[in-house]
């Protein structure tokens, strides 16, 4: 459900703004209306200098190291910069670090030779070069005809090097190499300071982690506050030669009696007008405990306008339906009930919402692992379980499946145009309606002919047949758009009738991924369990324990796999089939009021 918004005028005497603008902030109920002003360059610094903080706070508690104490007198915004000074810091030496090992690699075969003696030998025109040869293909004459001295042996490669008078190229079948530019002594003096630089940044960052976690949150909503204040000053309107402060703003009505309150005391001159067609609302949403647990998964794709419906409430039983449909395993849902019930003892509070919908998801995911007979991948349907022998004709074998699915996508698609029924009635009128009911009047009333037809004792005339599609058929035609001319209506209409016809069936056939992946989720457990089973007859002393370690393993990752399929596909459905079918428009605007 969407809540009322008031729209509040204010108009304020230059010289009592700021304070009245300080004072609204501490109410912090006011959505103030934006105007359409370039941002300045102070304002962009603002906006990066929070993202900033948000970015060092995030950094130090990723360290996991636990508050011991607090910085109370310091500058957070300096402590800032000096932790992304050492974090830069620390990323620089880690990569000359990586190249100094990288280095060491290369060396390490060449033993700790001077760079200083090989250059002295340059100059007196003696040369050294370094090769690398295979076992099979090393000749040992060259160690005589080439004057060469081998280093050292490594796997199947020999390191040699051979020194000549001058710089001239040898006919030598072996790899020749680059001279390693610093000696082995060098590389290792140099990665010892690097790993004791880092290691000394690190603990100098773990300080600030055990006590500037509060300060930097602390300077970071200061900084949010002055940024909010500023833009309110950005948004006012001076009238009267500026004398006069205009500032606009939406108030929730679940907020007016904060906002009148403080009006009341400080006499500030308001008016309270309605909203028009032009104005950008913003939304603000209340559902029930049920339908707030699936407002985040709403928000992935958009708000609704403030004039049309939340569909919050409306797609939340389904999309639990469907989850459990892909999922499909009642154990992989009990996990999740248990999982997410023990995690909530625990859990911060803001998360523990997100661990009441995995539960709401987990039950799901048990009805269906319950109808289909499936636990850990245990087909229920063939185990020879004597408690079981009287509720096998209750499972639903994958044909019945497969129809559900279809039933299940209808139902949803069918219950979308009810609700765009009603939204067209809520924006626009009744008569913007009729053609929707057209459509509801045909399929439902089709649906329902079928199904007393195929009942042998109940006898139906065509005639209604063809009363229901001729009506619907009318109010389709020339009711799709009540707003242009009567030929414009009936081309329309003929091309809505096309275009629904063909759309209505793949909307409807798209539910067929439920029962495919509810099939192959499923077919995976079996799978597992029954190399599982392999594994565990292999061996008397190694069987049971590989065995335990291979269907925790597989079980995991069928999950995980099974998981994510059953949440993305759900997701899918809703927002193209069924928002497509609730007529649902979107790009609603999130209530985000002025305070501090």
């Amino acid at each position: 459900m969407i809540i009322k918004m008031h729209k509040y005028t204010f108009l304020v005497f230059h010289k009592d703004y700021e304070d009245f603008l300080e004072s609204l902030q501490q109410v912090g109920v006011l959505h103030i209306v934006e105007r359409e002003e370039t941002v300045s360059d102070e304002f962009k610094q603002k906006y990066i200098q929070i993202n900033q903080f948000e970015k060092t706070i995030r950094f130090l508690i990723r360290r996991g190291t636990k508050q011991q104490k607090e910085i109370l007198d310091a500058d957070g915004t300096k402590i800032m910069y000096e932790i992304i000074a050492k974090q830069k810091e620390l990323e620089t030496l880690k990569l000359k670090l990586y190249e100094t090992k990288k280095q060491f690699q290369k060396a390490k075969f060449w033993g700790d030779f001077s760079v200083d003696i090989i250059k002295k030998l340059k100059d007196k025109n003696l040369y050294l070069k370094f090769y690398i040869a295979s076992k099979n293909k090393f000749n040992t004459n060259l160690l005589s005809e080439f004057n060469a001295e081998i280093i050292t042996e490594h796997g199947n490669y020999i390191y040699f090097i051979t020194i000549q008078q001058g710089d001239k190229e040898l006919n030598i079948d072996a790899e020749e190499i680059k001279q390693p530019e610093n000696s082995l002594s060098e590389i290792e003096s140099r990665t010892n300071v690097l790993e004791n630089s880092i290691l000394l940044i690190n603990t100098e960052l773990d300080n600030f982690a055990k006590a500037s976690i509060p300060l930097l949150t602390k300077a970071k909503e200061a900084l949010s506050a002055n940024l909010e204040y500023e833009k309110a000053k950005l948004n006012t309107d001076a009238q009267a030669e500026e004398k006069i402060m205009l500032l606009e703003g939406w108030v929730p009505n679940t907020k007016k009696e904060r906002i009148e309150d403080f009006l009341n005391e400080s006499n500030i001159l308001h008016i309270i007008g309605k909203a028009s067609k032009k104005d950008k609302i913003p939304v603000l949403m209340q559902n029930n405990r049920f339908s707030k647990l699936f407002e985040p998964i709403g928000k992935l794709f958009s708000l609704p306008a403030y004039s049309e419906l939340d569909l919050t409430m409306f797609f939340a039983p389904f999309f639990m339906l469907f989850f459990g449909f892909c999922l499909g395993d009642a154990g992989y849902g009990l996990l999740f009930v248990i999982g997410a019930g023990i995690y909530k003892l625990k859990a911060k509070k803001e998360i523990k919402p997100l661990l009441s919908l995995l539960q709401l998801l987990g039950l799901a995911t048990i009805l269906f692992g319950i109808i289909t007979g499936t636990f850990f991948g245990i087909n229920l349907i063939e185990t020879d379980i004597k408690i079981l022998e009287n509720y096998r004709k209750l499972f639903l074998n994958p044909d019945n499946m497969f129809n559900l699915a279809l039933i299940l996508g209808a139902a949803q698609i069918v219950f979308g145009m009810c609700i765009k029924a009603a939204n067209q009635i809520k924006q626009y009128g009744f008569t913007h309606s009729l053609a929707t009911f057209g459509w509801l009047l045909i399929i439902i009333g089709f649906g329902v002919y079928m199904v007393l037809t195929k009942l042998e004792y109940i006898a139906i005339n065509n005639l209604i047949l063809y009363a229901i599609l001729s009506i619907g058929g009318f109010l389709i035609v020339f009711f799709s758009d009540v707003e242009v001319s009567i030929p414009a209506r009936i081309g329309k209409g003929i091309w809505d009738i096309y275009s629904t016809v063909t759309g209505i069936f793949g909307d409807i056939l798209s539910y067929i991924r439920l029962f495919a992946l509810g099939l192959s989720s499923a077919i995976l457990g079996f799978v597992i369990n029954d190399i599982g089973m392999q594994i565990l007859g292999s061996s008397k002393i190694l069987g049971p324990v590989l065995f335990v370690i291979f269907l925790l393993l597989g079980h995991t990752l069928n999950i995980l796999i099974a998981t994510l399929g059953s949440f993305v596909h759900p997701m899918r459905l809703t927002f193209v089939e069924f928002y497509k079918n609730a007529g649902f428009r979107g790009g609603g605007k999130e209530y985000k009021p002025f305070s501090k």
